[in-house]
């Protein structure tokens, strides 16, 4: 065989296991079978029983949170008694409490303007953020829930008042990459605790 020839078996083979291997890789795959994306899958979470005690430390309201929480004083830079961290270890979440008295009418405009600020900080992320106002009279308790769609930071957050000397904000954070599929089964659980706490939250004077 001369050297010519042999370059010609030589690249006839090549073509040759190029087709084969074609082959196989299209019938790896299936042949015509159309491909079908596997939706992503997360843990399955196991929730705890919803049970409840009573928050009475030394400042100046209770309320009742889940056994299940645990309640820190905030440690963080610049933080004021009463500040409180209701930790979530089991979901990765903190609720942030920080309390403050109201000295003036000026004080209360400044703080609630405030916690609108904060809520609407993360309309970059949100997709709707929906206002409710809270109600009872009864126990001196106003305020505003602020329910945060999408992949914010933050999914929830309210402030209450009494409208003359106290005002208390809350805002639910979970240190994980915000995620509404993943989370929205953690966040519906969590705002249960919420509402009980803003449904039972008393002043102390």
């Amino acid at each position: 065989m001369g050297n010519l020839e042999f370059k010609r078996a030589a690249r006839l083979s090549k073509v040759l296991i190029l087709l084969v291997g074609f082959a196989m890789f299209v019938a790896a795959c299936g042949g015509d079978q159309e491909y079908s994306p596997k939706p992503r899958g997360y843990f399955r979470i196991v929730f705890p029983q919803k049970a409840y005690q009573e928050y009475n430390a030394s400042c100046p309201f209770t309320f009742m949170y889940p056994k299940y929480a645990v309640i820190e004083p905030d440690k963080s830079k610049g933080a004021k008694p009463c500040w409180i961290n209701m930790q979530f270890p089991q979901f990765n979440g903190t609720l942030h409490l920080s309390y403050e008295p109201i000295a003036s009418k000026r004080t209360f405009d400044e703080l609630t303007e405030d916690a609108h600020k904060l809520a609407f900080k993360h309309t970059v992320k949100a997709s709707a953020i929906d206002e409710g106002a809270i109600y009872y009279p009864d126990r001196k308790i106003y305020g505003i829930y602020y329910t945060i769609a999408g992949n914010a930071a933050s999914s929830a957050q309210f402030f209450l008042t009494d409208s003359t000397r106290h005002y208390l904000r809350g805002a639910l954070y979970f240190n994980t990459v915000p995620r509404a599929d993943s989370i929205q089964p953690v966040l519906d659980f969590v705002k249960k605790d919420m509402d009980v706490l803003i449904k039972t939250i008393k002043w102390k004077q």
